[in-house]
């Protein structure tokens, strides 16, 4: 008597834990192997279902099959007559002869094999993955080569050297669909926002007809075990046709999302930040002022360990540290409850705890001679490796800092909606002369901001209420997005956010363009 298929796709789901349990966390990273949801796999099959008539029968592949969850879904989805073919590669033995068992007599034709070392056949009509996730500094440089000229030869795709193997995955996939055949993969959002992604983006607009892009909620993780923002991405092989829309959706499932809009593919060709939609409206092509016009802004420093340069002021006491040659330095956000450091009589920030940098660049010889406790101080961090480290031997001396002034305005590059302020990032005033570490971006007013400042300094304090009444959205759509609801900023995108509000309060502004004063701060950011 035949098992049923909900009978196998529990025996199938067994496997798969038992499996992952064989293996450490780091071995899955490494290769990358995150095996989709059951209900996802379904979701997304039966969504597939509605792009085919009625008798066309399925050609179905699968470059990256694990234990075959999407061809178990195909199974639950298309009646047995209608599925012709069913081809699935997986490179790791440790699943792929275990699933061959399971499968041995359903008519999926598994191989043990790498999918980018295959022959392309360009017969498939449905191809569905969840290709590995593997970072490209996974990748030896020799691979990443023979990987990029089989993507150029398979897609006519240059892709990056940052990029992940999920983009060659689908790129290469490519020569395997047949003309009118769809795609649907399940691959993190990263691709959306990231400067590797713009190839991957230029194929979906310019070699196919990409028609929905799914984007599930960030704060629903759809793989437990890896902390990446996921979407779904359909497309055609066909040519696009001019003037088509892209669906954007967000939230719920494929058939049901929770919001959805249809953006023009002209729109996304010049738009970097895709998951933006659809959420976001469509930009206006006016040139409306940036936060760019207003602000340098740059990381704060990287110092090569915290935990050594950075020091608290009774560790400098206590070590009989010269103050002369430390730089006081802002907590983290989350020791800073404020908004506003201010300052004591020295500039130093009039904080309970007040931390402060290392830095000078003396040299070794002056430094034992003028400050003995330095000297071994040092003597300790080259004992330790410090010195050795990428950062610190990238310098000179090893223990000199990056030049960081103290800026004005900084703002938190990393944050959640979901906490009791109900914003992501934090706009800090700094009206002390403490600089901040990279958990921070640091705020520079460029010279037309600075020429409005010379004449009216507590304009900066305004400016600063501006920036903490921007709507979370609008920031939230420049920045990016991880699993688990995580939200990164960085400059270029901060510089990118609407600054309407603030170019109104800064006198001549719509008279005189910033790039028309000379650069008063230059030395400064520098």
């Amino acid at each position: 008597m035949l098992e049923t298929l909900d009978t196998i796709e529990i025996q199938r789901i067994a496997l798969q834990a038992g499996l992952d349990a064989r293996k450490t966390q780091s071995e899955r990273n490494r290769l990358g192997q995150f095996a989709t949801p059951s209900a996802l796999a379904l979701d997304i099959l039966r969504y597939s279902a509605a792009l085919f008539s009625g008798e066309e029968r399925m050609r179905f592949l699968d470059p990256a099959v694990g234990t075959g969850a999407f061809f178990s879904a195909l199974r639950s989805v298309f009646p047995a007559e209608r599925i012709e073919e069913a081809l699935g590669f997986e490179i790791d033995p440790h699943y792929g002869e275990p699933s061959s068992q399971l499968w041995e007599q359903s008519g999926l034709s598994l191989r043990i094999a790498d999918f980018t070392q295959e022959k392309a056949s360009p017969r498939f009509n449905l191809i569905v993955c969840n290709p590995p996730y593997v970072r490209h500094h996974h990748l030896q440089n020799g691979e990443k080569k023979r990987l990029q000229m089989l993507a150029y030869v398979a897609s006519d795709t240059k892709i990056g050297g940052l990029a992940g193997l999920y983009c060659y995955f689908l790129c290469l996939a490519h020569a395997w669909m047949e003309k009118g055949g769809v795609a649907g993969w399940l691959i993190p959002s990263e691709f959306m926002d990231v400067n590797y992604g713009q190839a991957i983006k230029r194929y979906l607009l310019e070699r196919v007809t990409l028609f929905h892009i799914h984007r599930f909620d960030p704060n629903d993780v759809q793989f437990s075990d890896a902390l990446v923002s996921s979407v779904v991405v359909w497309f055609r092989n066909t040519p696009p046709p001019e003037d088509h829309e892209v669906m954007f959706s967000l939230g719920g499932s494929l058939l049901a999302p929770n919001l959805s809009r249809s953006i023009p593919a002209k729109v996304l060709a010049d738009e970097s930040k895709w998951t933006r939609f659809p959420l976001a409206d469509i930009r206006s092509r006016t040139s409306s002022p940036t936060l760019s016009d207003f602000f340098d802004i740059k990381r704060g420093l990287a110092t090569g360990d915290n935990d050594y340069f950075i020091l608290s002021e009774k560790d400098l006491v206590r070590r009989g540290l010269p103050m002369e040659i430390c730089k006081p330095i802002l907590p983290s956000p989350r020791h800073l409850s404020e908004d506003e450091v201010r300052a004591d009589k020295d500039g130093n920030p009039a904080l309970k705890h007040r931390l402060f940098l290392l830095d000078t660049r003396l040299g070794e010889g002056e430094i034992q001679s003028r400050f003995p406790s330095l000297w071994r101080y040092l003597e300790e961090g080259k004992a330790r490796g410090l010195h050795e480290r990428y950062l610190c031997r990238h310098r000179s001396p090893w223990y000199a800092q990056e030049n960081r002034p103290p800026a004005p305005i900084v703002c938190t590059y990393l944050g959640r909606l979901n906490t009791k302020r109900g914003r992501p990032f934090r706009f800090i005033f700094n009206a002390s002369r403490a600089t901040v570490a990279n958990v921070y971006l640091a705020m520079y007013p460029r010279p037309i901001l600075g020429l409005a400042l010379a004449r009216d300094p507590n304009l900066i304090r305004h400016v600063w209420q501006i920036l903490n009444e921007i709507a979370p959205d609008q920031l939230l759509g420049e920045g990016r997005v991880y699993g688990g609801g995580l939200h990164k900023l960085e400059p270029r995108e901060l510089a990118n956010v609407d600054a309407s509000a603030i170019a109104e309060v800064v006198p001549g502004f719509r008279k005189m363009k910033p790039t028309d004063q000379p650069d008063m701060f230059g030395a400064l950011r520098r």
